[in-house]
């Protein structure tokens, strides 16, 4: 991948970016156990047949994450690989829940991520926010408590709330008042919504939670009255293309549904999701689009720069942003 087109990243889980040789590191150095002899052997775990066996995998291997220093060094790994992909600016997802869970305090957390969040710009030429999600298969209970946890936070390392985890069977309606407490705490709004789940939950996302950005919506298509919504909107989708074909929730690349929605005028992203599972960081996703799908250069550009216009920034970060796209040469 030579000279990559400038990107944002907008829909990336922190920790589906433990790559199998971080993950044995920091399991003998915090002696977890896990039932991988080696770095092969664990990456052979990831054949996932749905998004239920990748959570199992995913969440079994959170184990090994426990110090400041794991925080740390997972992020700003992320951080060198999606640089040297062409990501100018992440927003990056992380779930409390599932490491307070554990018994791993919120602050630590807090403090390996803001460690390797402060240094990204100078050490890798990176801006970056941070979005606290909460795990919709769990009670809403659970997430009103996190995000209370979180409030020290608030406006100086977390930017946002999102919520992801298995979605079919736990629509985005039953979080309305945690995100209520989070639009008065001036948070951002996002939520997955619409990859294994149905257009119905798009709906709800952006009526009763309010979201601005929409995290997959890939099966929005399904419903025309939605398509049409969210193009007149101009609402952001943050689709994941490798991690569609991966969790099955497309047969084959050449199936996904991008080609259409940009077609039809949806403000589409492309992003990883969680790039070590999915075979993929970001460039590889625009990569495989380009090889798989065909898409040209300056359909590439437009997806770009549409990272940059669906990002959180202030209109001058953006606009610098969007200078980098226009100028970009594609070979």
């Amino acid at each position: 991948m030579s000279d990559p087109v400038p990107k944002a990243e907008l829909h990336l889980h922190i920790e589906g970016t433990l790559e199998p040789e971080l993950a044995l590191d920091l399991a003998g150095r915090n002696g977890v156990a896990l039932p991988y002899r080696s770095a092969d052997e664990l990456r052979a775990a990831y054949d996932f047949q749905d998004l239920q066996s990748f959570l199992d995998l995913y969440y079994g291997l959170m184990a090994v994450l426990r110090t400041e220093r794991d925080f740390a060094e997972l992020a700003d790994a992320y951080l060198a690989r999606a640089a040297a992909q062409g990501v100018r600016h992440a927003e990056i997802f992380f779930d409390p829940q599932a490491h307070t869970a554990r018994g791993v305090p919120l602050a630590t957390v807090m403090a390996g991520l803001g460690e390797a969040l402060a240094a990204a710009p100078a050490r890798h030429g990176v801006t970056t926010r941070l979005i606290m999600c909460f795990l919709r298969d769990e009670p809403a209970a659970s997430a009103l408590e996190a995000f209370e946890a979180a409030r020290p936070w608030f406006g100086t390392l977390i930017t946002g709330v999102g919520l992801d985890s298995a979605e079919v069977g736990h629509p985005p309606a039953g979080f309305r008042e945690v995100y209520d407490r989070a639009r008065a705490a001036g948070l951002r709004l996002v939520a997955h919504a619409g990859e294994e789940g149905p257009p119905e939950y798009v709906w709800q996302a952006l009526d009763v939670l309010g979201v601005e950005r929409v995290d997959h919506g890939i099966r929005s298509m399904e419903d025309p009255r939605l398509v049409e919504r969210l193009v007149r909107d101009q609402v952001p989708l943050t689709v994941c293309p490798l991690s569609n074909v991966r969790l099955r929730c497309v047969d084959r690349l050449a199936d996904h549904p991008l080609p259409r929605m940009m077609a039809a005028g949806l403000l589409v992203t492309v992003n990883s999701d969680d790039p070590s599972y999915f075979g993929g960081y970001a460039g590889d996703n625009f990569d495989a689009l380009r090889d798989g799908l065909g898409l040209t250069g300056e359909e590439l550009r437009l997806l770009a720069a549409n990272s940059f216009r669906a990002a959180f920034l202030s209109d001058a970060e953006r606009a610098a942003y969007l200078e980098e796209v226009a100028a970009h040469r594609f070979a």
